[in-house]
């Protein structure tokens, strides 16, 4: 298991920009899989992007594409989440998460949660 802790979530405006962080600890980072979900109120929490452990494979939910980076520092044992051109509906908390050796967009596949930053956009 590694430890995960999110920050950087705040309230924003439509239209701005905003990069979430996630440090681990307890084992290196370099050795998992890492996420990002998201819940909004009232809906399930959903997947919002993934990077692989080298940063070579990266997958995003569609309407995020374009939009959203994920990157991540194996250095600094840190992933992030950068978040341009923000919509109210990309209000939610925001869940850092990372899998041992599975990789998707499955929940299930992440057995390490942090446990949430918000985001709020506001227009």
């Amino acid at each position: 298991q590694v430890q995960l802790a999110e920050s950087g979530g705040r309230l924003v405006q439509i239209g701005d920009s905003l990069r979430l962080s996630c440090a681990a600890s307890g084992r290196p980072m370099s050795s998992f899989n890492m996420a990002w979900f998201r819940q909004a109120p009232g809906k399930e929490r959903e997947f919002v992007g993934s990077i692989s452990r080298t940063g070579g494979e990266i997958s995003y939910l569609d309407s995020v594409k374009g939009r959203f980076t994920i990157a991540r520092d194996n250095a600094k044992n840190t992933v992030y989440l950068q978040m341009n051109s923000l919509k109210p509906e990309d209000t939610a908390v925001y869940y850092c998460a990372a899998a041992y050796r599975a990789t998707g967009r499955s929940e299930r596949l992440y057995t390490s949660w942090g446990q949430g930053t918000q985001v709020t956009v506001s227009s």
